[in-house]
């Protein structure tokens, strides 16, 4: 497994991968820049052909791929450049104070080999969820009633939709982490064959996750250890619930539970078709037929095709 380099401190690899608005991917590159500490940080930014390029930084390297892959594709992209001996990815619309980097690793070394990462909070201070256990339909089932969606705050509701909620600062163990910043050893990364390129996006950190802890690197989350998500990056949101449901698919259709999420899919339509005609009944807006049919549709889309000889998908 991967060790500091002689000169007494890591060689971080931090991969950026960039679509979209390139200020916000920009600020990202600049928090990385301006750490400091022992250890060097090699930072790699991967333009997915992005509409808008991210333009030229000292210091930074910058890959520009000829095709739009999708997230894994670009992090693949960036690590298979990399030189270090810890991967960092890094999400391009996260935000990192001073020091982050040095207080991550101080924290990661007695764990390694592993998946770390630091809690995630939203502009506003709120808690993004980043410590999960492994999806299942009846995660799924429960996040997607709409009867159930007013007990979204409470922890009974958070754990029965999957999520881990730490208390205290102390290392949590967990089987997989939100993909907002992951540090883990570049090696583990190439021997597991990186992202499963056939995710899109969404689902594609679970998957590695998944691979990597059956090879006993498993995924830790550090509460005391803090990134800001500011948003406004990569994700088209006309098409981001399209994505979320057939990465979902496609992660239960390689782990197994395909059938059971579909027909869970559908007895959820129906639920919530019939919570939705009490709620126009008793006057609220709402169109609960539109609602049906669209969830129906979702329980019949099919999981991501594999690339074709082009890089390109249908």
């Amino acid at each position: 497994m991967s060790t500091p380099s002689d000169r007494g401190g890591h060689v971080v690899s931090a991969v950026v991968a960039h679509y979209g608005d390139p200020a916000v991917a920009h600020q990202a590159v600049l928090d990385l820049l301006a750490q400091v500490g022992p250890h060097r940080i090699e930072i790699i930014v991967v333009d997915d052909c992005s509409p808008l390029p991210f333009p030229e930084i000292a210091g930074v390297t910058t890959i520009r791929r000829p095709r739009n892959g999708g997230f894994g594709a670009a992090v693949n992209t960036g690590a298979a450049a990399a030189t270090g001996d810890l991967l960092m990815i890094v999400n391009s619309d996260i935000r990192t104070a001073p020091g982050f980097v040095e207080r991550l690793l101080h924290e990661a070394d007695p764990l390694m080999p592993a998946v770390v990462g630091p809690r995630t909070t939203t502009t506003t201070g709120e808690e993004e969820p980043t410590g999960r256990r492994f999806p299942t339909a009846a995660h799924w089932a429960v996040e997607s009633v709409v009867l159930l969606q007013r007990f979204s705050l409470h922890p009974w509701y958070q754990r029965a939709i999957g999520r881990v909620r730490p208390h205290g600062s102390q290392p949590v163990r967990v089987d997989w982490l939100q993909g907002s910043l992951l540090l883990m050893p570049l090696d583990a990364f190439r021997e597991v064959g990186g992202f499963d390129e056939r995710f899109f996006l969404y689902s594609e950190e679970v998957d590695l996750q998944r691979r990597l802890g059956a090879r006993d690197v498993h995924s830790w989350l550090l509460p005391s250890l803090e990134v800001r998500h500011v948003g406004g990056a990569s994700t088209d949101a006309a098409r981001s619930n399209e994505w979320l449901t057939r990465s979902r698919v496609t992660y239960a259709e390689k782990w197994g539970g395909l059938r059971t999420l579909r027909h869970s899919m559908r007895a959820v339509a129906l639920v919530n078709l019939a919570t939705r005609l009490v709620q126009r009944a008793a006057g609220r807006r709402t169109a609960p037929r539109l609602a049906w049919k669209r969830e129906m549709a979702a329980s019949r889309i099919r999981p991501w095709p594999l690339s074709r000889p082009d890089g390109h998908r249908s």
